[in-house]
């Protein structure tokens, strides 16, 4: 096999009238989302409105623009930024101007919350203000589409791990205390509950979590996401033009609300691609629990997220993770279980993409969960940040789909880079490529490749041209965050609109 570097096209997308085109905002405003014409579209969208008073204010103000065209007025690239046609004439959808029902949050409570000393204190008091709203919407008559839950900038700054909370209030709580709390001891002079210790810190996460419960798909957008351009001043943040965040918020909306934008048009049927998730259980270094996750992608552009055991899956010596035999033949076979219900499609192939190399004993334990007659294939995808560099002449970095084979069964793919349907490339540093290596089972290195490329194209949470990363991986972190740092939260749903 020789070394000579390819650049794969830009995988097509089908949309309404069994059309292709590369870029999902070409699709939506030529032709219309993919399923226009199927019983399932969503002739309008229903949604509620979660938030303080300003914050919902913004929302019915944005949506008086969202409902029609928006044009890029700022003088930067209308190559990268294009107007947005407005959300019925990119999605066939009807929006209105304004909630079809709301549920104020008192803003000087979420923010003073949102100063708590305790990260766990903060996060659990501010997503009980939101699950407040969640439980009466669930009782309403109206067949919400999508809940969204507006933020203040400060709420979300606040309130993630690595977070440093100007002017906290409340008492400091040493590592020794919080082990305690966390192992179920409670204090006879501190009154807190002690489930607020089984939590993520990460707000958005436990959020996400928790408001399976009500099985209302969820929308968290920043109230500065909701500023328009003509109002930008008011803003520090850095935002991209109103055009794009709209373009964004139509897409991922559409999608919540039951809609399919787009399914990848080179999906080759009956073939399913599984990213395999870990997440440590505890933040210890030393600690070896860990738990495991499925997300499944089908042809369809269909995804569904499953939950796998815990167990000493981490290992510190080497940095990564690995299943026993009978823990990754109960994972696939959950996983496969979920699917037949919800689908029921005969597969021919099985693609299992995951960052950590999959061992022998590992693979045995997929195969004799993989139903016979069905082809099962492994292979490691994760990002090679400080690996090899590929440069080309000229003041543009490497072109996008650029592809070296290194063996027959391993590679490099630049999925990030220049893209010429943009003329202009959309990073801010050196494209780092994916390292792809097909671990075991038969496929040729080329198609496995070109299948990723494919992936980077199914992420309905933006209507981006293309991710550095396939949909398989892309949200791994995301999703075993949100199982398995939020164990108290039972009911965990299997679509996968409700992780992203």
């Amino acid at each position: 096999m020789t070394n000579a570097v390819k650049i794969f096209p830009e995988p097509p997308l089908e949309f309404r009238y069994a059309q292709r085109l590369i870029h999902p905002q070409d699709g939506l405003s030529i032709f219309g989302p993919y399923d226009t014409d199927a019983p399932s579209h969503p002739t309008s969208i229903t949604y509620g409105a979660l938030g303080s008073p300003e914050g919902i204010e913004r929302l019915c103000r944005w949506s008086k623009t969202f409902s029609g065209p928006i044009i890029n007025t700022r003088s930067i690239d209308e190559n990268l930024w294009p107007a947005f046609p407005g959300f019925e004439a990119a999605t066939g959808s009807k929006w209105s101007t304004s909630p079809s029902w709301s549920f104020e949050i008192n803003r000087d409570a979420i923010l003073f919350a949102s100063r708590e000393r305790d990260a766990y204190k903060r996060a659990y008091a501010l997503v009980n203000y939101y699950l407040e709203g969640f439980r009466i919407a669930k009782n309403r008559d109206e067949n919400f589409g999508v809940l969204i839950c507006v933020i203040p900038d400060e709420v979300w700054q606040n309130c993630r791990p690595e977070s440093v909370v100007l002017n906290p209030v409340g008492p400091r709580l040493s590592k020794t205390d919080r082990r305690l709390r966390m192992g179920g001891q409670t204090e006879l002079f501190d009154d807190f509950e002690p489930e607020t210790y089984h939590y993520s810190v990460d707000f958005r996460r436990q959020l996400k979590a928790r408001a399976m419960e009500f099985g209302l798909p969820i929308q968290l957008v920043l109230e500065s996401t909701l500023t328009l351009d003509t109002d930008l001043s008011e803003q520090s943040r850095k935002l991209t033009p109103s055009s794009d965040r709209a373009w964004n918020l139509a897409t991922t909306i559409y999608y919540k609300a039951g809609g399919k934008p787009w399914r990848l048009s080179t999906a080759r049927k009956g073939v399913c691609y599984i990213g395999i998730a870990f997440r440590k259980a505890d933040q210890d270094l030393l600690s070896t629990t860990a738990c495991c996750a499925a997300q499944m992608f089908l042809d369809s552009g269909d995804g569904l997220v499953f939950l796998g055991e815990y167990g000493p899956w981490y290992s510190p010596r080497h940095g990564d993770f690995h299943l026993t035999r009978p823990a990754a033949r109960t994972l696939l076979q959950g996983v496969l279980k979920t699917y037949s219900d919800m689908y029921g499609k005969p597969l021919t192939e099985i693609f299992l993409h995951s960052r950590s190399s999959i061992n022998d004993e590992e693979f045995a334990g997929y195969n004799e969960a993989c139903p016979q007659g069905v082809k099962l294939i492994g292979v490691r995808v994760r990002l090679e940040k400080s690996g090899l560099k590929l440069y080309r002449p000229g003041k543009w970095p490497v072109i996008r789909g650029t592809f070296l084979p290194t063996s027959s069964t391993g590679g490099y793919l630049w999925a990030s880079g220049f893209k010429p349907r943009l003329r202009t490339y959309d990073g801010w540093e050196v494209p780092v490529p994916l390292r792809i290596d097909v671990q075991h089972g038969d496929a040729g290195i080329e198609q496995v490749a070109q299948d990723i490329f494919g992936l980077t194209k199914l992420n309905y949470n933006s209507s981006r041209l293309g991710d550095s990363e396939p949909v398989t991986v892309l949200f791994s972190n995301a999703v075993g965050e949100i199982l398995v740092s939020n164990p108290l939260a039972e009911k965990r749903l299997p679509s996968f609109k409700f992780y992203i």
